[in-house]
C-alpha cells in the first residue's frame, strides 16, 4: 500500500507551457444527467472546467441545458438522445454515467463508439446498467469510480469484502480489459497497475450529495491534460479530498461546488512548487 502524498499531485501538476493553447489541455465530454439528475453532470463539468480542461461538453437531456449554460457558459451542451458518434470521436476523455439513470440505449451509444486511443471513466449510473445488463468494459483506458454499492453490483465483492485488497485486485484482473479503479470510500483507493494506493486526506465534511459527480469531473480534467494516465488520476484523487481538508478549517461542511470553485487556486500552488523542487521519490511504502 502506498499513501497518497502532496508532493505526488506536485509531481503531476506542473506549471503551463506558454505556447499552449485550449487544444493542448484535451476535450472531456460529459454525458449523463436525466431530467431529474441534471445537477450531477453540472458538478461533473465544473470540476472539468476549473481543473483546466481545455472544452468541455456536455450530453445530456435538454431540459438541463439553460442550468448547465447559467451556471457554465464555458460549456457546449448536445441532446444525449442524438447520434452521439461524432461527439465521442472528438473526445479525447469520455466521462459516462453521472445522473444517467435508466438511460441505457445512451449508455451503449457510449460503449459502441469509444476507441481504444481514449478515455473513459465510468461512474454512478452507468455502472449500475453494466452490472443488471452484464455488459462489458470496452477496449479503452477506462477508469472506474464506482462508491462501495456500485463496485458490490459491478465488481461483485461484497462491502464486507471490499476491505481486502486482494479481494478487489481478483475482481479487477478478472475484467478482459484491466482498468484503474477509484474505489471511493471514507477511506478511497485507487488500485493502479501493481500498487494500491490510500488516500489520508479528508473527512467527514465531505458526506453530501454531488461529492463523487466533482470528483468524477476532476478526473476527466486532470486525465485530459496531464499524462501518463496513472499519475494524473491519483492527483485528481487527492487534490479533491486536500481541497475539501483545508476548507474544512473553515466550513462545517465542504460542498462540492465550493470545492469545485477552488481547484485552480490548489493547483496553481502546486505548479509553483515544481519549480522549485527536483522530483522526489513519492512512494511511502508501509
Amino acid at each position: 500500500m502506498i499513501n497518497l502524498s502532496h508532493e505526488l499531485a506536485a509531481n503531476v501538476i506542473t506549471p503551463r507551457n506558454r505556447d499552449s493553447f485550449k487544444g493542448t489541455y484535451g476535450h472531456v465530454l460529459i454525458v449523463g444527467g436525466n431530467a431529474n439528475l441534471g445537477g450531477a453532470v453540472i458538478m461533473n463539468a465544473q470540476a472539468a472546467v476549473q481543473s483546466g480542461a481545455g472544452l468541455v461538453t456536455v450530453a445530456t437531456d435538454l431540459t438541463n441545458k439553460t442550468a448547465i449554460h447559467a451556471r457554465l457558459p464555458e460549456v457546449m451542451v448536445v441532446d444525449y438522445q442524438s447520434d452521439l458518434t461524432q461527439t465521442i470521436k472528438k473526445a479525447d476523455v469520455v466521462l459516462v454515467g453521472s445522473g444517467l439513470g435508466e438511460e441505457i440505449g445512451v449508455l451503449n451509444q457510449v460503449l459502441a463508439h469509444i476507441q481504444p486511443k481514449q478515455t473513459l471513466i465510468i461512474d454512478g449510473s452507468a455502472l449500475t446498467m453494466m452490472a443488471e445488463q452484464n455488459l462489458s468494459l470496452p477496449n479503452a483506458k477506462v477508469v472506474l469510480t464506482p462508491h462501495q454499492m456500485e463496485w458490490q453490483r459491478f465488481g461483485e465483492v461484497t462491502i464486507a469484502d471490499q476491505a481486502r485488497e486482494d479481494a478487489n485486485w481478483e475482481a479487477l484482473i478478472n475484467f478482459k480489459t484491466e482498468p484503474i479503479l477509484v474505489l471511493k470510500s471514507s477511506a478511497t483507493q485507487v488500485y493502479l497497475k501493481d500498487d494500491m494506493y490510500q488516500l489520508t486526506v479528508g473527512g467527514p465534511y465531505q458526506a453530501t450529495g454531488g461529492m463523487g459527480d466533482t470528483l468524477a469531473g476532476m478526473v476527466a480534467g486532470f486525465a485530459a491534460q496531464f499524462q501518463p494516465l496513472g499519475p494524473a488520476v491519483l492527483a485528481a484523487v487527492y487534490c479533491h479530498s486536500a481541497i475539501a481538508e483545508d476548507l474544512s478549517k473553515a466550513a462545517y461542511v465542504t460542498l462540492p461546488s465550493t470545492i469545485a470553485a477552488a481547484i485552480p487556486a490548489y493547483m496553481q500552488r502546486l505548479a509553483q512548487e515544481s519549480i522549485s523542487k527536483d522530483p522526489v521519490d513519492t512512494k511511502q511504502e508501509e
